[in-house]
C-alpha cells in the first residue's frame, strides 16, 4: 500500500550562536559590569544578618540583576524578537530598564546601605571587639554606587542610540 508522507513539522529555527558583535559593543561590556558588581551587591548583603530596609535593598538588587541577566542573554543570543511586544522595541526596553529600575532601584539600595553603615560606623572605632557588619554595608553601598553608575552609562548610551534614530542597540 502507497505510504501518506507525515505532515510538515513547524519551521525551524535558527541555531544558536554568539552575537559577538554584542558582547564587544559599549552596552555589553557594561552589561558585563552591572551583572559582576550587582551581584557583589547581593552576595554581600544576603551573606550577612540583614534587617529592616536590607531586605527591600537585597530584593531590589535581585530583581534588577535576573532582568539584566535576561536582557543580556536575550542580546548576546541576538533572540529579543522573541519577546512579545518588547522584541520589537529593544532599545527602548533597554532604556527603561536602564533608567527606570537600574538607576532608580540602585540609587534606592545604595542609600540605604549607606545609611545603614552610617548607623553603624561606631564598629570601626580601634578597639571595638563585637561583631559588626559596618564593613559589609559599606562594601555593599560602595558597590551599589558603582552598579548605578553603570546603569546611568547604558541608559544614557540607549538614549544617545534613541535620540540619532538608530533603533539596534549596537
Amino acid at each position: 500500500p502507497p505510504t501518506v508522507p507525515p505532515p510538515p513539522g513547524p519551521p525551524a529555527r535558527g541555531s544558536l550562536s554568539l552575537h559577538r558583535a554584542y558582547l564587544r559593543s559599549p552596552l555589553g561590556l557594561l552589561r558585563l559590569g552591572q551583572l559582576a558588581l550587582g551581584a557583589a551587591f547581593w552576595v554581600t548583603v544576603a551573606a550577612h544578618k540583614y534587617e529592616g530596609a536590607a531586605h527591600f535593598a537585597l530584593f531590589a538588587a535581585v530583581l534588577v540583576w535576573l532582568l539584566t541577566l535576561a536582557l543580556f542573554g536575550l542580546s548576546l543570543l541576538g533572540r529579543w524578537e522573541l519577546v512579545p511586544w518588547l522584541g520589537s522595541r529593544w532599545l527602548l526596553t533597554n532604556l527603561v530598564h536602564d533608567l527606570a529600575l537600574g538607576v532608580g532601584l540602585y540609587a534606592a539600595a545604595t542609600g540605604i546601605m549607606g545609611y545603614k553603615a552610617e548607623q553603624r560606623s561606631y564598629c570601626s572605632l580601634p578597639g571595638y571587639s563585637q561583631h559588626c557588619l559596618y564593613s559589609a554595608y559599606l562594601s555593599a553601598s560602595v558597590c551599589g554606587g558603582i552598579t548605578a553608575c553603570l546603569y546611568l552609562f547604558s541608559g544614557l548610551y540607549c538614549l544617545s542610540r534613541r535620540c540619532r534614530d538608530q533603533r539596534d542597540i549596537i
